[in-house]
C-alpha cells in the first residue's frame, strides 16, 4: 500500500513536471528570408536578395586573364566568407576564381546568431549561384560547401541544385539526429524549447578542428566569427543536417566530390559513413590521412587544394594524390 502511494506520487510529480514543460516552452527562433521586394543582383562586394538584405561577398580573381574555373564557396557554422582565403588565394594563383559571402546570421550579415532555417539557407545558395555564373558566362562554374555549407549544398540538391558542372563537398556536416544517441537528442530539445536564446561557448570540449594554430589563433581574434552560439542555432543546424542525410541519394548529377579528413573531430567517422552508405555510386569520396575538419586549411592542405583544382578541369577523374582510392577502402566503396 506504501509503496503504491509512493508511485502515484512519482507518477503525480512526472506528470505535473511534464506539463510544466510543454506550458513553458519556447519555439526555437528562426529568422527567413522576408517577402519580395527587389531583384536579386551582386553591388560592387554585397549580394542583394529578392527581400532586400544584402550579404558580404568576397571575391579572390587571377590578376591576369580571365578564369579558366569559377568556385562559389559556402563556409561553415559560426564562420564566414573570410574562411576561404588561404584556398582562395591559392587556386587564384592557378586561374581558378572563387566567391564566397557570408550566410544569413553569420559574419558581417544581418541579424548575425539567429538561425534563418534551412529552406532560407537553401535559397539564399540557389540565388548567389546564378548571380555568379551569369557573371561569367561560359566558364565552367562550381559549387563548394565546407561543413555547414557542404550540409545547405546536399539539401538544395531536392529537387535539383542551380546548373553547375561539379559539387565539392569539404567535410560536410552530416552528423543528424539518426546518428545521436537518445540522451543528445533530448537535452538538445529541451534546451531549444525551454531556454533557446541561451549561448554556449564550446570550451572544454577539447575539439581540435585544424592543426594550423595561425589560423585558429587569428579566428579568436576576429569578432566576426561566433564564439557563443544560441541553443536554437544548434537545433537549426540538426535540423539542416537531416535534411542533408536525407538527400544524400539524390546527390551525383552534376558530378560530385565529397573530402574528409581522418582526423575530423568535429564530424566523427560514423556520421560520415551514414552519409557515404547512401550516396550513388558515381559520387567519388577522397580521404586524406592526417586531415583535419577545416581541410583547406590545415598545415597538409595542398594536395587537398591541388586535387580540388584537378577537379575542376575533369570533374571524375581519378585524383593525383590517390585519397579517392583511401576514401574508396575506407568506406569500402568501388573507386571512380
Amino acid at each position: 500500500m506504501i509503496a503504491a502511494r509512493h508511485g502515484a506520487r512519482l507518477f503525480s510529480a512526472i506528470a505535473v513536471l511534464g506539463v510544466v514543460l510543454v506550458f513553458s516552452s519556447c519555439a526555437p527562433t528562426v529568422m527567413p528570408a522576408g517577402p519580395t521586394t527587389t531583384a536579386p543582383r551582386i553591388e560592387a562586394a554585397t549580394v542583394v536578395l529578392s527581400d532586400g538584405v544584402g550579404l558580404p561577398l568576397k571575391s579572390w580573381v587571377p590578376t591576369e586573364g580571365r578564369p579558366r574555373a569559377v568556385i562559389l564557396a559556402l563556409h561553415g557554422f559560426n564562420d564566414y566568407g573570410n574562411a576561404f582565403e588561404l584556398p582562395a588565394r591559392y587556386w587564384a594563383a592557378h586561374g581558378v576564381a572563387t566567391y564566397a559571402y557570408d550566410q544569413r546570421g553569420f559574419g558581417a550579415s544581418p541579424v548575425r546568431g539567429l538561425w534563418a532555417g534551412t529552406e532560407t539557407l537553401v535559397d539564399d545558395a540557389k540565388t548567389v549561384a546564378r548571380l555568379v555564373r551569369t557573371r561569367h558566362p561560359g566558364t565552367p562554374f562550381y559549387l563548394l560547401g565546407e561543413s555547414m555549407g557542404g550540409a545547405v549544398l546536399i539539401a538544395a540538391s531536392n529537387p535539383h541544385l542551380p546548373p553547375a558542372d561539379g559539387v565539392i563537398l569539404v567535410a560536410p556536416a552530416v552528423r543528424g539526429r539518426e546518428t545521436m544517441g537518445a540522451l543528445y537528442r533530448g537535452v538538445l530539445w529541451l534546451g531549444a524549447h525551454l531556454f533557446p536564446w541561451a549561448e554556449l561557448t564550446g570550451e572544454g570540449l577539447d575539439i581540435v578542428a585544424t592543426d594550423n594554430v595561425e589560423v585558429l589563433r587569428a579566428m579568436q581574434k576576429d569578432p566576426l566569427i561566433i564564439k557563443s552560439t544560441r541553443i536554437d542555432a544548434i537545433w537549426g543546424l540538426v535540423d539542416l543536417m537531416d535534411r542533408a542525410l536525407a538527400t544524400a541519394p539524390l546527390l551525383g548529377s552534376p558530378s560530385a566530390l565529397v573530402v574528409y579528413g581522418t582526423r575530423d573531430e568535429v564530424v566523427p567517422a560514423g556520421p560520415v559513413e551514414t552519409f557515404v552508405e547512401r550516396l550513388p555510386d558515381e559520387v567519388s569520396v577522397a580521404v586524406y590521412d592526417h586531415g583535419y575538419h577545416m581541410l583547406l586549411r590545415d598545415l597538409r592542405s595542398k594536395p587537398v587544394l591541388d586535387d580540388i583544382l584537378a577537379w575542376t578541369k575533369k570533374p571524375g577523374a581519378p585524383l593525383a594524390s590517390r585519397a579517392d582510392q583511401a576514401g574508396a577502402a575506407l568506406f569500402d566503396r568501388v573507386a571512380q
